[in-house]
């Protein structure tokens, strides 16, 4: 097993349809996945640190259980996984945890929210800011199917 998949959730935010399709991939290519949570939170001020570790212990035990059992799921088919929790600035924390590991061959956004198409994504998203320096696909699995997208869109212009 030398192919690896990285997907990334933001904010306790899951998309039933890009686990799904990570865990399709996942068999196809004989890959283990990497489920890798960003929670925003800043540090900045020393004076409420003991507020945040609360915060913290909270958000992992959360986090502990609605991963869990996406792991299980995954372990029952055979798919190696793993699971980190990052907290702080998004970005900087997806870089840090990327230089930390092994190349990946592929990166799944796997939150709610949709990504921006096209140019937007560079200007509106953190992600869009570090998509050029990401060594692999990065692949975007909205929570709705196109066609939920389009009528979205059609409603927006309107």
């Amino acid at each position: 097993m030398f192919q690896r998949i990285l997907v990334i959730f933001e904010n306790e935010r899951i998309c039933s349809r890009a686990v799904s399709y990570s865990r399709e991939l996942a068999l196809r290519m004989d890959s283990e996945v990497a489920f890798l949570m960003l929670v925003e939170m800043a540090f900045l001020d020393r004076v409420y640190l003991g507020s945040k570790r609360n915060t913290i212990r909270q958000l992992e035990a959360r986090m502990g259980k609605m991963i869990g059992n996406l792991t299980s799921e995954f372990m029952k088919e055979g798919i190696s996984v793993s699971v980190a929790l990052r907290i702080g600035d998004a970005a900087q924390e997806l870089l840090k945890f990327l230089a930390e590991r092994l190349p990946f061959q592929a990166v799944i956004w796997g939150s709610d929210e949709a990504l921006p198409q096209g140019g937007q994504l560079a200007r509106t998203h953190w992600l869009g800011k570090i998509a050029d320096t990401l060594e692999c696909p990065l692949l975007a699995v909205t929570g709705k199917a196109p066609t939920e997208r389009k009528n979205d869109e059609r409603k927006k212009s309107r």
